[in-house]
């Protein structure tokens, strides 16, 4: 099967033509519910999840980026279901990951927040084969490079509490589970050109996804890929890359941003 390249097709039939245990890492967010408009089409979640499980090596990772709508004042746990699901292909359901979008739109209603977040379920086909934990310093007041300010749990003498200087210690620590990003204009992409699909998310939770669950040289795939960005970023990172997307037009957006054409 020819890499590097986008397959304008339903990804079952790109499937297909997979061998068992081919694909190291997918990384995707499909339609769901209502919320996206792709051009009219639907998409078999099942018959999906079935062929994932098969293509994908023992150890590799598929990363699944889902929200739910709301309908007649309940949301429609679709999320959960599909996660679910996932399990009894034959999935492990390795994290429960946010992602959250530092400045979402106001969406939510009278009687509700802001919905602000998407759900990153991380399934992996037997135990996990390859991570490569994203480190950040420490932020707790007992492992940071800071001087910082901070009031004592007890009060002085005089009954007032009191704030002192403390040198805190340095350190470094894997990322919490929830991932936030700025989720407008170029914070999401470098070429305008991915603007042109309703739905992208940002380029950084692709590499950040990518660098964590694989290496140089593996294989990525995304079967829903939309805008492309886990092709173009899997690109950048010196990975093989492959994808599918139904829609013609969509795929033209593809082949722009992969060929850094406007």
């Amino acid at each position: 099967m020819e890499l590097d390249r986008v397959y304008c097709e339903d990804c079952l039939e790109t499937m297909s033509r997979m061998p068992h245990d081919f694909i190291d890492l997918t990384v995707t967010s499909p339609p769901y519910d209502n919320l996206r408009t792709y051009n009219g089409y639907s998409f078999e979640f099942e018959k999906i999840a079935q062929e994932l499980y098969r293509v994908t090596k023992n150890g590799g990772v598929v990363v699944w980026i889902v929200g739910d709508s709301t309908v007649k004042g309940s949301e429609t746990g679709t999320s959960f279901k599909q996660a679910l699901y996932f399990k009894t292909v034959g999935f492990n359901l390795h994290d429960t990951m946010i992602y959250m979008k530092d400045n979402p739109p106001p969406v939510g209603g009278n009687t509700r927040y802001y919905q602000a977040f998407e759900y990153m379920f991380v399934l992996s086909k037997s135990n996990i084969g390859k991570f490569n934990p994203i480190v950040e310093p420490r932020r707790n007041k007992y492992n940071d490079s800071r001087t910082v300010r901070t009031r004592p749990v007890t009060r002085n003498k005089a009954g007032v509490f009191t704030e002192k200087e403390v040198k805190i210690n340095t350190g470094m620590v894997k990322l919490q589970n929830v991932w936030s990003y700025v989720v407008s204009g170029g914070s999401i992409a470098n070429d305008m050109v991915a603007h042109n699909h309703p739905a992208i998310f940002p380029e950084s939770l692709a590499r950040d996804h990518i660098i964590s669950w694989s290496n140089e040289g593996d294989l990525i795939y995304d079967p829903m890929a939309g805008s492309g960005t886990t092709l173009v970023v899997a690109k950048q990172l010196n990975r093989n890359w492959i994808g599918s997307e139904i829609s013609q037009e969509y795929c033209n957006i593809i082949e722009k941003r992969i060929n850094g054409t406007e």
